[in-house]
């Protein structure tokens, strides 16, 4: 699967993938997607990205997930 809106450069953020261009890792938007903001808010917060660079950031995740093994632990 072939991403254009992601990069991971290891002198930007520490190679963490963000969308290209920007300093905003994947990771954070995800995070406040699944914190229950909307994509027009995380847009009205952040400008620069698009409804484009969101629904990638979805796709990179679901690719980086189904690629390798998580590691999972139990609630006690």
């Amino acid at each position: 699967m072939k991403f254009e809106r992601i990069s991971a450069e290891p002198g930007i953020m520490g190679g963490v993938p963000c969308i290209r261009g920007t300093r905003i890792p994947v990771a954070s938007i995800l995070g406040y997607m699944a914190a229950g903001m909307t994509q027009a808010e995380i847009r009205a917060d952040f400008p620069r990205l698009s409804a484009e660079d969101l629904q990638e950031a979805l796709r990179y995740a679901a690719a980086a997930v189904s690629e390798r093994e998580l590691p999972y632990r139990e609630s006690a």
